[in-house]
């Protein structure tokens, strides 16, 4: 199983929305898709239609080892994907793991070939993780084959992409030596903003072929799906947002590793 962790310490770029509809474009294309939410906001569960009152088991119980991963996992509305969801108790998961063994390791050990091969098997994992870089992030980061950055187009996003890649150096060094970067997403991307382009064009001359050539627009579309509990791929697929997420699936799946690739 490859997972993509999809992650930025700054919030409002994007993050859950690219989540739900990268893993809705893989989905779509036939891959048997896991996302897991490891946001204490639960937006991700949310958008995918999954109430407050489904979510028996968690991925705080994944981290904290009160669930196996076949316990967690629920089926979405959307054939092919399903979800761990997240409930408020992950809050309390960055303290609580400060005094347990293991504390970065546990998203991992929770996602073991023993553990995937019980839950039927999955060609991709995208982990969607909260707007910080403590614990949560630090498992996802650890379990992770690679990591997936939305970067919104402004300035202080710059600043925050490098406190990112810091924070990546140190777990290869420390934590998960194999953990890569398969590229930038550019979101909330405005032509008719100069500043827009000129992060764009920065972003693209710091980290070259590392971004992706598909930026996503802003869209209201974007916003209006997880109010009806509906990835925007399946709310309206027509509309630019959802047109941008394929061509941006498209480019992931073309820098997946061959050998890892679903058949």
């Amino acid at each position: 199983m490859i997972r993509v962790a999809i992650a930025n310490q700054k919030g409002g770029v994007g993050k859950t929305t690219t989540a739900i509809n990268m893993a809705t474009a893989l989905a779509a294309t036939g891959w048997k898709t896991l996302l897991i939410d490891l946001d204490p906001q639960g937006n991700a569960s949310t958008g995918t239609g999954i109430a407050t009152e489904q979510r028996e088991w968690s991925s705080y119980d994944l981290l904290m080892g009160e669930a196996q991963l076949n316990d967690c996992i629920l089926q979405t509305r959307i054939p092919g994907l399903d979800i761990v969801p997240a409930t408020v108790d992950l809050s309390g998961a960055e303290v609580e793991l400060v005094a347990v063994d293991h504390r970065t390791d546990r998203l991992r050990h929770a996602l073991s070939l023993e553990a995937v091969t019980a839950a039927g098997g999955y060609d991709i994992c995208f982990i969607d993780c909260p707007p910080s870089l403590g614990l949560l992030t630090l498992n996802a980061l650890t379990a992770a084959d690679t990591l997936l950055v939305p970067l919104q187009c402004e300035f202080f996003a710059l600043e925050g992409l490098s406190q990112l890649l810091q924070t990546v150096e140190r777990v290869q060094q420390r934590f998960n030596a194999e953990l890569g970067i398969i590229g930038v997403a550019l979101t909330m991307f405005d032509r008719r903003n100069r500043l827009t382009d000129q992060v764009s064009t920065d972003v693209r001359q710091v980290l070259g072929g590392l971004v992706f050539d598909t930026a996503i627009p802003r869209n209201v579309r974007l916003s209006e799906a997880p109010s009806h509990g509906l990835p925007a791929l399946i709310y309206d697929q027509y509309c630019a947002g959802s047109k941008a997420y394929m061509a941006l699936a498209r480019e992931l799946i073309a820098r997946l590793p061959e050998q890892r690739k679903a058949a």
